[in-house]
């Protein structure tokens, strides 16, 4: 592999997750946990969500969450809905949930209108202040990541789950969450000390790879994967556990790597199931995970919450894709043809 030794922009926004988790903590938690009280008092029908690229992922990571603790559901509609095709809106009794690190992107912003109009309540879940976005919102939760200026989002996208989870907590009451999440900066410290080089070379010598999670883990094996595409210029493709046993599998063999992301709830053995699987017909796998029994692991920190292991394993992730990026020689800070800010429409 060809080095590119200059220190990226991307590795200091990485390096600065604990302090961005921290600034939440005295800063933003509270209105989280106020938030989802709030929510526990006057319960929503349901959520929508509305998101484009990485806050796409940090929208399924709530919809996983919330579904699987309060059984609300959670249904991601796609912006052009509004912005392309000027449908009606019927969401009386929802909550719209946006997410994004700009909050600049034109369709996003006209879903917030439509929604607003179909009787939704607009909640935007943002990185920067005064975003169109925000301002067609009837409430903002700002996330605090600071100025992200590396096209591959990083650190807002870890901010975004946490205050997913802050608001959850707040709606459960649930003091265990609420306590992990205050505890969680030490966590990503030292996940960010993580060494899994092993997998560098088998990753980059891979014609194709899967990232495969389930649940809440999904999310972040969807952003594994889009991180692997605009940093490294590696094709991966991410699917849950159970969807890529669908016929995805059949791809599969001796030149194929998996990279899976563990759970530590019911998912597990759908996980450890497709790994089998994909062992099987000879694919290399790496899982990510805390259980030292694994010989095939990826290591990560305890997280202290089974909710927070997706969090722990997409800020080790993030040190490792950085890397391997200037390994191959990659630009992570500018990748060909991309922009921070993308405006769709």
């Amino acid at each position: 592999m060809k080095k590119n030794l200059k220190a990226s922009q991307m590795a200091k926004e990485i390096a600065e997750i604990p302090d961005v988790l921290q600034r939440q903590i005295d800063n933003g938690l509270e209105r989280y946990l106020d938030f989802g009280r709030e929510l526990s008092v006057h319960r929503p029908r349901g959520f929508v969500t509305c998101a484009r690229g990485t806050s796409e992922h940090a929208a399924n990571f709530f919809k996983y969450v919330v579904e699987s603790r309060t059984g609300i559901p959670v249904v991601s509609i796609g912006p052009s809905v509004a912005s392309v095709y000027s449908a009606p809106l019927n969401l009386s009794g929802f909550v719209c949930m946006t997410f994004s690190q700009s909050g600049c992107s034109p369709d996003l912003a006209a879903f917030v209108r439509a929604a607003s109009v179909g009787n939704a309540r607009t909640v935007a879940i943002v990185n920067q202040s005064s975003s169109p976005v925000e301002q067609a919102s009837d409430i903002a939760l700002a996330v605090l990541a600071g100025p992200e200026t590396a096209v591959a989002a990083t650190k807002s996208f870890v901010s975004m789950l946490f205050a997913g989870l802050g608001v959850l907590s707040g709606f459960l009451n649930d003091r265990s969450l609420e306590e992990s999440l205050r505890r969680f900066p030490n966590t990503a410290r030292l996940a960010l000390d993580c060494d899994w080089s092993r997998a560098e070379v088998p990753m980059a010598r891979s014609g194709s790879l899967f990232c495969i999670g389930r649940g809440p883990g999904y999310a972040v094996a969807q952003e594994a994967a889009l991180k692997l595409k605009e940093t490294c210029r590696l094709h991966a493709e991410a699917y849950s556990a159970a969807e890529v046993m669908h016929g995805p599998v059949v791809l599969a063999n001796r030149s194929f790597l998996a990279l899976l992301f563990d759970s530590s709830d019911g998912a597990r053995r759908s996980i450890l199931a497709a790994e089998a699987e994909l062992q099987g017909r000879l694919a290399r796998t790496f899982l990510v995970t805390d259980d030292q029994a694994q010989p095939d692991r990826l290591a990560i920190p305890q997280s202290g919450h089974p909710l927070l292991v997706p969090l722990t394993q997409i800020t080790a992730f993030y040190a490792y894709v950085e890397t391997l990026c200037r390994k191959l020689g990659e630009n992570a800070d500018q990748p060909s043809g991309l922009q921070k800010v993308t405006e769709t429409t």
